[in-house]
């Protein structure tokens, strides 16, 4: 079995943030360095080996505005209410910021790809059908934004279209039985590396053989 290098993979691992603000709105993204990366998020695990995932990326300028647009009506109603309960100055507060960034240039960030999954109408209430369809899709997700890290872009997942997704149904011609999940901008990072994030230490979370067990 090849040696794997620890150091790089750990290094991706916890150095892949949310990126907003630091997306480079001006410089295009090759068609495929997008493939590349999709080619190796198509490679992670799936609900029964189904591989239901389709994924739409959208360049098109007038696609991405009124996507944004969707976005926009989910977010006003969104960030009053976090802002409401938020103190500006806290790490909270900073990453609401962020997010309004986002909501204010969306459409100016060069693609948008779409995660979709082919998938049965879900119960209400159902958290296997939930855990199922999610579970089948968003491991590939982050194995793209992994990919995007190591290759010098930034993403960020976002799901406030969703409420909306019958209209962006239409914008993009997703036929019925395919499930939107998320909308991922991507660009290219500007600035600096990332860093490791701060993070509640992992023995104050994590339980052995039953809840709040050390």
């Amino acid at each position: 079995m090849t040696e794997l290098d620890r150091a790089t993979i750990d290094t991706l691992l916890s150095t892949t943030r949310a990126v907003r603000k630091r997306l480079d709105l001006s410089r295009p993204v090759e068609r495929e360095v997008v493939l590349e990366c999709l080619r190796l998020a198509i490679q992670a695990p799936t609900g029964g080996n189904a591989q239901g995932w389709r994924w739409i990326v959208v360049t098109d300028a007038e696609k991405r505005a009124r996507l944004a647009e969707l976005y926009r009506r989910s977010w006003g109603p969104y960030s009053a209410a976090s802002r409401a309960q938020t103190d500006p100055a806290s790490q909270q507060g900073r990453v609401i910021d962020s997010a309004q960034f986002l909501a204010d240039h969306l459409e100016e960030v060069p693609v948008h790809v779409i995660p979709c999954i082919y998938g049965r109408q879900l119960r209400a209430g159902s958290l296997t059908d939930a855990a199922g369809l999610f579970g089948s899709i968003f491991p590939a997700v982050w194995s793209f934004q992994l990919a995007l890290r190591s290759r010098g872009l930034g993403s960020v997942l976002t799901t406030l279209h969703l409420p909306f997704a019958d209209e962006a149904a239409q914008l993009l011609d997703i036929p019925e039985g395919v499930v939107q999940t998320a909308l991922i901008p991507v660009a290219y990072f500007t600035g600096e590396s990332f860093h490791p994030a701060q993070r509640r230490p992992v023995e104050e979370i994590t339980y052995w053989n039953g809840w709040k067990q050390s």
